[in-house]
């Protein structure tokens, strides 16, 4: 993956509402390399075939004052969830590296439910910024959960306090790592049995799992900034109401 993607984590914001944002507007030469990097991203599961379409926002439900949306549509196979999360994590630093502002738009709609005979997953709506100063200045005053809440084991620096700050749908942050002292992290999709949010509770489950993709991006960025080497083991969730459901294990 590519490590300048690692900065961006720490600029990214979610524009809830694209609002004072200046004139900008994204370019048809930016539109047309945001396909290109697109095709270059590693996915988390290279046998799952997805793509992307860039539509104006306005042929969508998501009115939050983007200029337009990228529609991410995927094979659906064991791990298509996790496989659009660390794509389209990929994708969003990719932007917010240009000054473009992001939002990940669970609930929006379109009307084109397939695509290249792919299914329509999650778009994420996108808006030229014209300050960066606009986009977040300390990313540690952010709400998240505090390390010990998402992280067992010993702390590896750099990696446990900066992957907490991943976006999650309603910002849930259903994550949590066992570092198990014999050089594996094991990677759950965590359901905290009282959580109350807008999500309807049957779509939990689906968007938790984009969630855990994106987080194992964070992850990954962080331990390749610090040198640490590797090996990923994916493990199948097929989105169960259990407590801990284990995604990866990672091999140092």
């Amino acid at each position: 993956m590519d490590d300048s993607l690692y900065g961006a984590i720490f600029k990214r914001k979610s524009f809830h509402l694209f609002r004072n944002t200046g004139d900008a507007v994204i370019t048809e030469p930016e539109l047309a390399e945001l396909e290109t990097a697109y095709r270059s991203f590693e996915p988390l599961c290279p046998e799952i075939r997805t793509a992307i379409r860039i539509v104006p926002g306005g042929d969508t439900s998501c009115r939050r004052g983007e200029q337009y949306c990228v529609m991410l549509y995927s094979e659906k196979k064991d791990g298509y969830l996790q496989n659009i999360g660390y794509l389209g994590e990929q994708l969003d630093l990719y932007l917010v590296a240009r000054d473009i502002g992001t939002l990940w738009f669970g609930m929006g709609k379109t009307d084109e439910k397939t695509y290249d005979g792919l299914d329509f997953v999650i778009m994420i709506a996108i808006r030229k910024i014209d300050d960066p100063a606009k986009f977040r200045k300390d990313m540690f005053k952010s709400k998240r959960k505090a390390v010990k809440e998402i992280w067992e084991g010993d702390n590896i620096a750099d990696v446990a306090d900066v992957v907490r700050f991943a976006p999650s749908a309603c910002n849930s942050q259903p994550w949590f790592v066992h570092n198990t002292g014999n050089g594996e992290l094991c990677v759950y999709r965590y359901r905290r049995p009282d959580w109350r949010g807008i999500m309807p509770s049957k779509m939990v489950p689906f968007f938790n799992r984009i969630d855990i993709g994106i987080f194992m991006c964070f992850l990954e960025l962080c331990l390749a900034h610090a040198g640490i080497a590797y090996e990923r083991e994916l493990h199948n969730d097929d989105g169960s109401e259990g407590k801990y459901t284990l995604n990866a294990i990672y091999k140092l």
